[in-house]
């Protein structure tokens, strides 16, 4: 044998068959094994089809010479039940007959029969036969072998996948656990919080942060590209913003008092920015909305950064976005971000957003755009809390016709009481 390509095994053109002779004439064996073992293949001799298969039961012979006429089990039916047979390796199959009529060929081609060799034998047609054979045999010997490497193969990768699955899985349970509590009761207002990745993990994130007894920070981020990588620049973000390490937070400072206070959003987007690029070293970028909340008079401070509009939505029914856009997170240095402050009145509630939303498309490709999120926050105008996410989900669903998201879904809702 010779180890081809990746270990596969063909027969070494020095190396005999093994071939089986079978027909109930002793001379006509003997003449056919003089011949062969002339040209270097191993023979085994069987008087009958039942005998013959009985040696095919216990050896994996390569090629068959048989009779087709014969007492008992005849050619024809010994071929049938030949090519029936379990094996591993391809085994080659010639008719010996004395029949030239197209309907006989007809009928060994169709019991499985290979090849047809002409009584009397020429020896000179035998050897072309066999050569012939062999061929077929090597190719058929060459594939199995290479489906056995690629059945190898996909065992292999089928369990490196089933690994970065319960892995991702994983991943997933933690990232989602950087927003514990979707939803937050202050009082006299509510945050409600809504994390969806398109896959395991994914490349939103949102959040609140306490700066005083009565102030809240509020942030939404949406990180560029999708998968693992946007994922972990999430988990690097909540640890900038966290909420439950005040030191951490670059949002918050510490005065000689011990006390935290916060810093304008405009100011702490720019410091983002500015870690970003300096201690992150990655091509991804962000978009976010920051905000500062005054819990006791509806006063908000917020500055946005190439994320969407927010949307500001009145008891009355007056649906209004806010903000001018800004630059995203990661690409410029020095890059600067402007706050812009308005006025909660009691019943008023702010909706911020990722573009998973907006650009969510129905089966014929049509983007849900600014424009129909603003029809489904009307039609769910008087759902509060965790519930209006619910809804809004249901209603997505129903958008693109229960076709997987392809982006990312999260918002923050604030609802104050006053």
């Amino acid at each position: 044998m010779n180890s081809g390509p990746e270990g596969i095994q063909s027969l070494d053109p020095a190396e005999g068959l093994c071939v089986l002779v079978v027909d109930d004439s002793r001379l006509q064996r003997r003449i056919l094994t003089s011949s062969l073992k002339k040209h270097g293949h191993n023979v085994i001799e069987a008087e009958s089809g039942c005998e013959a298969l009985e040696i095919c039961k216990q050896t994996p012979v390569d090629l068959v010479l048989s009779d087709w006429m014969m007492p008992g089990m005849n050619g024809l039916e010994f071929c049938r039940a030949f090519k029936a047979l379990p094996r591993e390796s391809f085994g080659y199959f010639i008719l010996l007959t004395s029949k030239s009529e197209k309907d006989e060929i007809a009928q060994g081609l169709e019991a499985g029969a290979d090849d047809f060799l002409t009584k009397p034998v020429n020896a000179h047609e035998l050897r072309a036969r066999i050569t012939a054979g062999r061929r077929i045999v090597d190719m058929q010997r060459e594939l199995s072998q290479k489906n056995i490497l690629i059945s190898r193969t996909l065992t292999e990768i089928s369990a490196l996948y089933d690994g970065v699955e319960r892995d991702l899985i994983e991943a997933r349970k933690l990232q989602q656990s950087l927003v514990p509590d979707r939803e937050r009761d202050f009082g006299n207002a509510h945050v409600s919080l809504l994390l969806k990745p398109a896959g395991h993990v994914g490349g939103d994130l949102v959040g609140t942060f306490s700066i005083s007894p009565s102030r809240v920070g509020l942030y939404a981020i949406d990180v560029s590209g999708h998968g693992v990588t946007s994922a972990l620049m999430t988990a690097r973000l909540a640890g900038y913003l966290s909420s439950t390490v005040p030191e951490q937070n670059v949002a918050l400072k510490k005065g000689s008092d011990g006390r935290f206070t916060a810093r304008p959003p405009a100011e702490v987007v720019a410091r983002l920015n500015e870690l970003v690029l300096e201690e992150l070293e990655t091509e991804h970028y962000f978009t976010m909305v920051l905000a500062d909340v005054d819990l006791s008079t509806g006063h908000v401070e917020m500055s946005q950064a190439g994320h969407p509009h927010p949307i500001i939505q009145s008891p009355g029914g007056r649906l209004e976005f806010l903000g001018k856009g800004g630059m995203p997170v990661g690409l410029v240095p020095n890059a600067h971000y402007d706050s812009f402050e308005f006025q909660l009145t009691p019943g008023e509630r702010i909706l911020l957003y990722s573009d998973g939303i907006t650009e969510c498309p129905d089966p014929q490709g049509n983007l849900l755009d600014e424009a129909g999120l603003l029809d489904l926050m009307k039609r769910n105008a008087t759902i509060r809390g965790a519930a209006f996410f619910e809804s809004l989900m249901w209603d997505l669903t129903h958008h693109a016709d229960g076709v997987d998201f392809p982006d990312d879904i999260s918002g923050v809702l604030f609802e104050y009481r006053g």
